[in-house]
This record gives C-alpha cells, sequence and structure tokens, in this order.
C-alpha cells in the first residue's frame, strides 16, 4: 500500500443523474455488458446473456448467495412518535442491532408497534433492551414480522419505489444477512446460468453479507483514513478447492 495520501478527488467524475438506473431491466440478462479483451485492450459492447459464449470450459463462477434482509421497518411508539428502524445484525441471543431514527430518544424498556406497508398500527411488538454505541438493542415479539412488515433497504440514489422485492436479489439468494444486494450477480437468470454449465463452466458459490457500510459515504480527505464497516463472510471446503484447482489449471 502506498504511503502517500490518496486524496478523495481523485475519485470525483461526473454522473448525470438520468444515467442512474431507477428501475431494473427486464429480462435480467438484458443488461449491458462491456467485453474488455486482455490482450489488445479493444473494448466491446455485448449485452449479459452472451456471457456464456464468452467463457471457456473449466472457467469457474464464484456467485455470492446472500439474501437482502428486508431490515428496514416502522413503528410508533406508545407516546405515538413514529420510529424507524434498519437492523444491522443479530447475535446468537435474539436480539437484533439497529440504526434507530430517533435513535436518541428510544431508551431500554420501550415497547414499540410496528407499522404495515399502509402505516397502520400491526399486532406485532418490538421491545428496545438496551443501546451499543450509536445503535439500539432491539428484541421481536416474532421474527417473522421482519418478512411480513420490513422494506429492504435501497441506495440512496434510488428515489423509484421498488414494486417486486425479489428484483433486488439474485436468482441463487439463499442466505438472509445482507443489508444490499451483491449487484454484480443480479442479472444472472437460470438460462445464463444452465447455457454456462452446458460449455463445462462450474459454479460455486460463497456467503458475504453485505453490510451498511457499503452505503457509508466517505467523509474524510485522505481515502486511506476511511473506517470500513467489517462484513460477514463463509465458503466451505468444497468452493475452496474448486477455486484452486481452477487457479492450477489456469
Amino acid at each position: 500500500m502506498t504511503d502517500s495520501a490518496i486524496p478523495l478527488n481523485w475519485f470525483d467524475y461526473k454522473l448525470p443523474p438520468d444515467l442512474i438506473a431507477q428501475q431494473p431491466v427486464e429480462p435480467r440478462d438484458a443488461a449491458r455488458l462491456l467485453l474488455v479483451d486482455r490482450s489488445s485492450g479493444a473494448l466491446s459492447d455485448r449485452t449479459f446473456r452472451d456471457l456464456p459464449d464468452l467463457l471457456n470450459p473449466g472457467d469457474l463462477i464464484v456467485v455470492n448467495d446472500t439474501r437482502v434482509l428486508p431490515a428496514r421497518l416502522f413503528a410508533r411508539r406508545l407516546s405515538g412518535g413514529r420510529v424507524e428502524l434498519l437492523l444491522l445484525d443479530r447475535n446468537a441471543d435474539g436480539v437484533w442491532r439497529a440504526m434507530g431514527r430517533p435513535a436518541r430518544r428510544l431508551r431500554a424498556g420501550e415497547r414499540l408497534e410496528l407499522l404495515d406497508s399502509q402505516d397502520e398500527v400491526t399486532n406485532d411488538g418490538v421491545d428496545v433492551v438496551g443501546r451499543d454505541a450509536e445503535q439500539v438493542l432491539v428484541r421481536f415479539d416474532d421474527e417473522e414480522a421482519i418478512e411480513r412488515h420490513g422494506h429492504v433497504p435501497l441506495p440512496p440514489y434510488i428515489h423509484d419505489r421498488l414494486d417486486d422485492p425479489e428484483r433486488y436479489q439474485t436468482i441463487y439468494a439463499r442466505d438472509p444477512g445482507s443489508a444490499a444486494a451483491p449487484t454484480a450477480g443480479m442479472h444472472f437468470t437460470v438460462d445464463v446460468l444452465g447455457r454456462c454449465r452446458s460449455r463445462g463452466v462450474q459454479v460455486a458459490p460463497i456467503t458475504l453479507h453485505v453490510g451498511l457500510g457499503t452505503f457509508q459515504p466517505i467523509k474524510t480527505v485522505d481515502a486511506r483514513d476511511h473506517e470500513m464497516h467489517a462484513e460477514i463472510f463463509s465458503l466451505s471446503a468444497a468452493t475452496v478447492e474448486m477455486i484452486r484447482g481452477t487457479r492450477v489449471s489456469g
């Protein structure tokens, strides 16, 4: 790593708002794909559905099978105030660490009533059981209420409502735990993966839960001083062997 400063303005570029897609392309594999010829450096425009034709037998695709939690919830205090919770992680005792708004007013022992999609009070409740620095600690009466009333926490640059929450999941999403989707894999379809396998391309899963740090703006002048959030990952021995074997075979 360089000992010299990495000024944040090195990464400045203009991105017109109208070039930020607010709705996903349909079908998934119609997304644009930029192909770089590593020998010549030539660039060509393709679509993601062309991917199987660009791979060779023996290649390996590693996919992240994390699933985005509907981690954004709204609740009402018994005093009538509205609360927003953004779940971060859960400990072994069933207590969730969450960002709360307004966080400073929430105290241990307080009872919250979850709101549904119509902003109506439900029978599902949450207890504030403590604090952890700037976060609050909460326990649900029934954790299935997260799926019933939670919203997918979209990136701050997405302003349109997502009508189908499954479009913010990959087709192989399996293990709930992410605050954001592993977007590089969102263009895979059953057909694309099937054609990859038919060409002798292997597919191996890992799990990396994307944390809220992915949304955290860098506020330091020197990018090296930015503190990254930790993220949880796991991979099986079988995946390790597939990666090792592919690297050895070139």
